[in-house]
């Protein structure tokens, strides 16, 4: 499995500006809007922030993997976002979160979406993949980054 396969490089974030956890939810499920004009960002957030309430997402080490199903969505979509300041996002490890790989997924495609989840979790535990990630100059150097994994 490859990320990029469900990744749109305007979808990948190099500064969020948000921070706090709200914020950031809603400053990812904008960008994504702004890129499918069909998705209701509010219907979007609500489903993240639903999900957040039965337990963080920013799973510690500076990561969080927000992710949720939205009925009537087609295609998984996966945003990267990057915060150079961090964001209190409620980690595990109560330490701010910088790096945020946001997946939306059908209803009906819960394989595929574990299966992006799993990927993402063997990602962000590769200590050159992280290293890479921060030093990254810009959007393109991320996306094609994101490429190489």
């Amino acid at each position: 499995m490859r990320l990029d396969e469900y990744l749109d490089p305007d979808l990948v974030l190099p500064d969020l500006k948000a921070s706090a956890k709200s914020e950031v939810l809603r400053e990812m499920t904008g960008a994504i809007a702004a890129r499918h004009p069909h998705l209701d960002a509010d219907h979007a957030l609500s489903v993240l922030l639903d999900r957040e309430g039965l337990g963080t997402t920013g799973i510690g080490d500076g990561v969080a993997i927000p992710h949720g199903k939205l009925p009537g969505l087609e295609n998984i979509i996966v945003l990267v976002g990057r915060s150079l300041r961090g964001v209190d996002f409620d980690a595990l490890d109560f330490k701010p979160c910088n790096v945020f790989f946001l997946v939306l997924a059908p209803e009906q495609m819960t394989g595929i979406h574990l299966r992006i989840l799993a990927h993402i979790s063997r990602l962000i535990k590769d200590d050159s993949f992280r290293r890479d990630f921060f030093e990254a100059p810009d959007r393109d150097a991320l996306y094609r980054l994101l490429q190489s994994y």
